[in-house]
């Protein structure tokens, strides 16, 4: 089935998206990432040198995917804008996805500083895809702003929660004419399957993958479960209801009575 998804008019074919951090090694990371057959991958750009020495992990994920780089870290946006920056002059690429937190205990997005340093960046063009709250109103803003896509998060970075509020992600994708992408909070392969379901472009995930026992055996079962939400939402689900029968009576053999 060719089902592609468009992000600033460049197209992919897997909805999965990576992570780079808290793998075992580089060796279980680069298999995790082969096995779930993921395109793009995202790498915070204050774990990297961006000086030119050697292989660093990011020419040798170059390679292969498509890399992703993202402000994680950064509570302002002259921090995030700096960043984004600096990406764009050592990875030659206008896409960021931009994260402004509040603080190091709950890293959930700063609404208040996310907005206008989205706003900078896509004046200074750059294809903006922001980490942010459930908020539909907020994903909307972003969208009027002109970001590339929306990224709301499903819980807490590493909470391993889920889909917490399926009726707002639902809105998000129902109100949105960019791509949605669950951004934190996946913890198993029936939490990216949900998301799928519910009509999301894509999902985002890293430590559901990174910290499972198994990371490699967890990669293989987040690509599959994204093709199973995503197939499950373009066939269409039966609305719920209570019991009915799957049969009706037609033919059906009735015993007679002896007199």
């Amino acid at each position: 089935m060719d089902d592609f998804f468009l992000i600033a008019k460049k197209k992919f074919k897997s909805r999965l998206l990576m992570g780079t951090s808290r793998y075992p090694n580089y060796q279980v990371m680069l298999e995790s990432l082969k096995i779930a057959k993921t395109e793009i991958v995202t790498v915070a750009i204050r774990r990297i040198s961006l000086k030119k020495y050697n292989e660093n992990i990011v020419d040798i994920l170059k390679k292969k995917y498509f890399i992703l780089p993202n402000t994680a870290g950064c509570y302002t946006v002259k921090e995030a804008v700096l960043t984004a920056e600096l990406a764009r002059e050592a990875l030659k690429t206008n896409f960021v996805k931009l994260e402004v937190i509040g603080n190091d205990e709950d890293l959930l997005p700063d609404t208040e500083n996310l907005i206008p340093a989205a706003k900078e960046l896509v004046k200074k063009k750059f294809n903006v895809l922001p980490y942010c709250t459930d908020d539909p109103l907020v994903c909307k803003k972003l969208e009027d702003i002109g970001c590339a896509a929306v990224m709301p998060l499903a819980a807490p970075i590493g909470s391993g929660l889920g889909v917490l509020n399926k009726n707002n992600i639902k809105i998000i994708v129902e109100k949105s004419t960019v791509p949605v992408i669950i951004d934190a909070g996946v913890g198993t392969a029936s939490d990216a399957a949900i998301a799928m379901e519910l009509g999301c472009d894509g999902v985002l995930l890293n430590t559901a993958v990174a910290e499972a026992d198994d990371p490699i055996l967890m990669a293989s079962a987040m690509s599959k479960a994204i093709e199973a939400g995503r197939s499950a939402f373009l066939a269409g689900r039966i609305p719920k209801s209570f019991a009915k029968n799957s049969t009706t009576n037609s033919g059906k053999i009735s015993l007679i009575k002896k007199n």
